[in-house]
């Protein structure tokens, strides 16, 4: 009898892994603000926040969560003004928002995919950088989201976790990052005059994320795990000497895996 598949499933598993991990300095070695835990006096996740900001390129919290009951994230911004978002690992002001729309057309967007929704109007567009691949990120390497268009103009799924950040206090050690920038490229807090700034962000880039991409990489890889799990019960029904039907199925699992 063949022995089992499992060890081609973990060769196809980690040649998986490296489209899926983070490089090793991200967010500058830094973690999240303890502050974002109870952003807007919210309670958000904070192991979600270090693990989805940074320690990963390609995943997001769950969709829906800027709605769930501890959230409430619309729920808790004043619909009367312009709300400034910061980078929850360096506090720079990453998008200021609704712009250039209501604070309804922001809501009821950003509802609709899931996550919090900007468009380009609404990025300071020195503090925060759109790859080829549409993966987005802040200039302080914090993990945002990706880059979605939408109606031919660019939307950026953001996770709320990585924007639940505030303005860094002078003592803070986090300015340390905002030390090794550029400072002439950058607009920290203080500097940020929301009456008079204008993002330079394309109304459309032409860097999207495949996203049907993404899926089928999450979706073999479950497949994998899935395959694994039955390869081990057919096995197992074959050491107990089961019948000649489990044979079959096992025989077609090797052929499938080949």
């Amino acid at each position: 009898m063949k022995t089992t598949s499992f060890f081609t499933a973990a060769i196809l598993f980690s040649s998986l892994s490296p489209a899926l991990a983070a490089s090793d300095d991200q967010c500058f070695d830094f973690t999240p603000m303890s502050s974002v835990s109870t952003y807007l006096g919210a309670t958000l996740d904070y192991s979600v926040a270090d693990r989805i900001c940074c320690h990963n390129h390609k995943f997001a919290e769950y969709k829906g969560y800027l709605a769930a009951p501890e959230v409430d994230f619309f729920g808790r911004l004043d619909q009367s003004v312009e709300t400034v978002f910061y980078d929850s690992v360096c506090g720079l002001p990453l998008f200021i928002a609704p712009r250039n729309r209501t604070f309804d057309e922001f809501k009821t967007e950003s509802l609709k995919h899931g996550w919090p929704s900007f468009r380009p109007e609404e990025m300071i567009s020195e503090n925060v950088i759109i790859h080829n691949d549409g993966r987005m990120e802040s200039v302080c390497k914090t993990h945002l989201g990706h880059n979605l268009p939408s109606g031919g103009v660019d939307r950026y799924c953001i996770d709320l976790v990585c924007m639940a950040g505030e303005p860094l206090s002078p003592n803070d050690e986090r300015n340390q990052i905002i030390q090794n920038l550029q400072q002439d490229q950058i607009i920290i807090a203080t500097e940020l005059n929301t009456t008079t700034y204008t993002s330079s962000a394309e109304q459309y880039s032409g860097k999207t994320g495949n996203a049907t991409a993404i899926i089928i990489s999450v979706a073999v890889v479950g497949l994998l795990l899935a395959m694994i799990a039955f390869d081990a019960t057919i096995e197992e029904k074959l050491i107990a000497g089961d019948d000649e039907e489990d044979e079959k199925h096992w025989s077609m699992l090797q052929i499938v895996m080949m």
